[in-house]
């Protein structure tokens, strides 16, 4: 940041308004309820975002209510976006980066908070920053270059490995040259051990979703009613279906469902996974798995309604470094969620330490299956589950708090409020409710 300037922190928010750019890759929800936040309190924001980006997007257009401070803008490429060619892809994110670092080189903002950018983007927006005389903040969604390390051996053999060594030089050289470093879990810590980083630079905030926005709504609404879904029993996938996720685990549960008339399994998801999966249940003649396309956000309270247990898988290699975002949304609807997650993620210690829901471990469908029937069966033990994720939402994702975090670290300050897990209101023990589940045997 400029040091003329440099903002002084109250114990609530920065003395003067200064400029902010928001750079988050995907657009996803609470990103830009972060730039509203900021926005409101009086500082200057662009939120940048690739329009382009197949994925479920956020409320990403210009509200009534919105200060006159926000700005909101989609960065587009151009021509559409080829997720699954990794080498025109790679092309492509270096030509975003240079669209973003373009934007910030005219803005000339204090500051830039970057989320999600692919690591060569990102590289190019750090370097835009600093010739800007902008500080920059690296907000660490996921360790790119580990899942890199385990994807492309596996694609590309040798090339693989090499590739995977550049690109954790790259998100290394990137994570050391940015002024501060936001991470959404203390075992991202561990993770970045090895890069020796500045420990005064790790800052740790957790990701949230924005609760305000996701009211619970009662199963029988205009979106259930348009599927003919308002009387059925729906395990609902929502959200991105890529390499860390195994479609054939959803596709088993509707095989498993299939029995039982009123229960479907219904996937809102694009791309090759969410293909393979309708063209294998019409190849299977399994009736009550239904494919949608990402549904626009409006739709999210309804359809999260419409759910009557929210399902979210992640491969076993995704590991601790990678935190299923979906996860947070899911929790606001008052649902109880089921997750095939590695037990040491973050998202599985957050739904088992909030009695939320029922966790199996990745190599263990047997388990996943047996609790997905203990929900199907167990009205009250979905109620008790339901409640305790809604009030951990209710108590956790406290924007006015976060956005204060976020606001001393953007003034090169640690963050001036404690982000700890949220209290729950546990009608039952996990101890007691586990039991219930082993009924799906």
């Amino acid at each position: 940041m400029r040091q003329k300037n440099s903002p002084v922190l109250t114990s609530r928010k920065m003395e003067f308004a200064v400029k902010i750019v928001v750079n988050d890759y995907s657009g996803h929800p609470f990103q830009v309820q972060l730039s509203r936040e900021l926005a409101r309190r009086g500082h200057a924001v662009t939120h940048l975002y690739a329009s382009f980006f197949q994925t479920p997007k956020g409320p990403l257009t210009k509200r009534a209510s919105d200060p006159s401070t926000l700005q909101v803008s989609g960065v587009d490429i151009g021509e559409p976006f080829e997720k699954y060619n990794f080498w025109k892809r790679r092309f492509q994110e270096i030509r975003y980066g240079r669209l973003v670092a373009r934007e910030i080189e005219k803005l000339r903002p204090d500051v830039v908070l970057a989320a999600n950018n692919p690591l060569d983007a990102q590289l190019l927006v750090l370097r835009a920053t600093k010739r800007a005389g902008a500080r920059f903040i690296y907000w660490l969604q996921d360790i790119y270059s580990r899942a890199i390390s385990i994807l492309l051996p596996k694609k590309l053999g040798p090339a693989g490995r090499l590739i995977a060594r550049y690109y954790r030089g790259l998100e290394r050289r990137s994570l050391v040259e940015s002024d501060a470093i936001v991470l959404i879990s203390q075992d991202f810590r561990e993770g970045l051990r090895q890069w020796k980083l500045a420990d005064h630079k790790l800052h740790v905030i957790p990701n949230w979703a924005p609760v305000e926005e996701i009211p619970m709504r009662p199963k029988d609404n205009l979106w259930s009613r348009a599927l003919g879904l308002q009387d059925k029993f729906v395990f609902l996938y929502a959200g991105t279906l890529g390499l860390k996720h195994d479609p054939a685990l959803l596709l088993r549960l509707g095989l498993t469902l299939q029995g039982r008339g009123d229960s479907v399994v219904l996937v809102a998801s694009e791309g090759p996974n969410a293909d393979w999966i309708k063209a294998e249940a019409a190849k299977a003649g399994v009736g009550n798995v239904i494919v949608l396309g990402f549904q626009p956000y409006e739709a999210l309270p309804d359809m999260l309604g419409t759910a009557d247990v929210p399902v979210a898988v992640l491969e076993k290699d995704a590991g601790v470094f990678s935190v299923p975002s979906k996860v947070l949304t899911c929790l606001c609807a008052g649902k109880p969620l089921l997750l095939s997650v590695p037990l040491e993620n973050l998202a599985s210690r957050l739904v088992i330490s909030a009695d939320a829901g029922l966790v199996a471990s990745p190599d263990n469908e047997r388990d996943f299956i047996r609790y997905a029937l203990a929900l199907r069966d167990d009205a009250d033990m979905r109620s008790s589950l339901g409640a305790n994720a809604r009030a951990y939402a209710e108590a956790a994702f406290d924007i006015s708090k976060i956005a204060s975090s976020f606001e001393a670290i953007l003034a090169g300050h640690d963050a001036v409020l404690p982000l700890a897990g949220a209290p729950t209101q546990r009608s039952r023990s996990r101890e007691e409710l586990m039991p219930l589940a082993n009924r799906g045997r």
